[in-house]
């Protein structure tokens, strides 16, 4: 789950980390009397979309004068924000932060991430702040610097010395950014966070260590014991079928393809979109019903999948390990006589009375091929879609 960066900037102030001053605006009106209780003549006015990139697709500005916040405003507000982490659509523009502008010095990057491979809570620091952290460990690796936290130590101190010693700090501003850090992993570990981001950390003009920009993204599974971060949650921001499908418990991802994806279990899920990509094809979705799967979800699955008019052909891929796939095919039939399915399904059923459930799908009179073999079954659904 991520927030905006009003939101992640509050949560940062609150564990001593300096951001600058900023207000939160829904209107233009709102802007401006932002603008006013912040005082001085030039304001930032941001974008409050959950996406990086903004600066570049017109999302930050820098204006001076009240009319000119106000009329930024206006012009953001209600809008379709497009970045390139957004996609094309893009996202909505429901609120603005008026912030005051900083002297920027200098610019700086700073993250905390799990390593899985080392079981580990990881910072990742570079002097080239400002820029996409990927581009830098891409072309330049050696401007980033990681630091791998023991989860039985903590952070240590000289490890957040270590870090901004790299980046060419000033022994002061290297005590205040140990201040920072601190506060991110005390962020990252009490309030289950997945991912803690500043860029740009700024150096100002006066010397001072400032969280710039703010990115909090939240495990999800933890949610349950955040409950005063799952209220900040933003339903605007998320795809409208990726937040339909968490209600009945089924993990779903937007693609861009034609063909709808439904299997049981993340790992055969990415291995039948392989396929269907490897025999020419393209997935619509990704889409995991889960191990205990049932009729309702398989009916809320393809009510998901139809809801994108891209959608050609629907592939079915279950393992019938947990649930009986005589009980999938009963589910598969009953959601396409319920929907008034259109276009065809070929489904893919092994495991539990896999005969049993391929008959039922044959016997219905519907649009559904059962297949048994994965690699007939991807090129099939394949030749399906591309005829349609």
């Amino acid at each position: 789950m991520n927030l905006h960066e009003y939101q992640a900037k509050e949560i940062f102030a609150r564990y001593g980390i300096p951001v600058p001053q900023g207000q939160l605006a829904s209107s233009p009106e709102q802007a401006r009397a932002a603008a006013k209780q912040l005082g001085g003549e030039k304001f930032v006015v941001k974008a409050q979309v959950h996406a990086g990139g903004r600066g570049k697709a017109g999302g930050v500005k820098l204006v001076e004068g009240f009319d000119a916040v106000e009329e930024t405003a206006k012009k953001m507000l209600g809008t379709q924000l497009v970045t390139k982490q957004t996609g094309a659509e893009g996202l909505p523009v429901n609120s603005v932060y008026v912030e005051k502008p900083s002297a920027i010095a200098r610019e700086l990057y700073v993250s905390a991430v799990v390593d899985r491979s080392k079981e580990r809570i990881v910072f990742m620091a570079s002097a080239a702040g400002g820029m996409d952290i990927e581009e830098v460990a891409e072309h330049t690796p050696e401007k980033l610097k990681t630091i791998a936290v023991h989860p039985a130590a903590g952070l240590q101190p000289y490890q957040a010395r270590e870090l901004g010693f790299f980046m060419e700090m000033s022994k002061e501003q290297v005590d205040q950014f140990t201040k920072v850090l601190s506060g991110l992993y005390r962020i990252f570990t009490e309030l289950d966070a997945a991912l803690v981001e500043i860029n740009p950390l700024i150096i100002t003009g006066e010397g001072n260590v400032v969280a710039l920009d703010a990115k909090l993204n939240f495990d999800s599974n933890a949610l349950y014991r955040q409950k005063a971060i799952a209220e900040q949650r933003d339903y605007s921001q998320e795809d409208e079928r990726e937040r339909e499908a968490s209600k009945y418990d089924l993990n779903y991802v937007t693609l861009e393809g034609d063909i709808g994806c439904m299997v049981n279990g993340a790992g055969l899920a990415m291995a039948t979109m392989d396929i269907v990509k490897l025999h020419g094809g393209k997935p619509a979705n990704f889409l995991d019903v889960g191990g205990g799967t049932t009729a309702e979800k398989v009916t809320e699955a393809f009510k998901l999948i139809t809801k994108s008019p891209d959608v050609k052909a629907i592939f079915i891929n279950i393992f019938g390990g947990i649930v009986r796939c005589d009980l999938i095919a009963e589910g598969i039939i009953t959601a396409v006589k319920q929907i008034g399915l259109k276009i065809p399904v070929v489904a893919r059923l092994q495991g539990t009375n896999m005969e049993k459930g391929r008959e039922m799908l044959k016997a219905s009179g519907l649009k559904i091929t059962p297949v048994e073999d994965l690699t007939e079954a991807a090129q099939t659904v394949v030749a399906l879609a591309k005829s349609a």
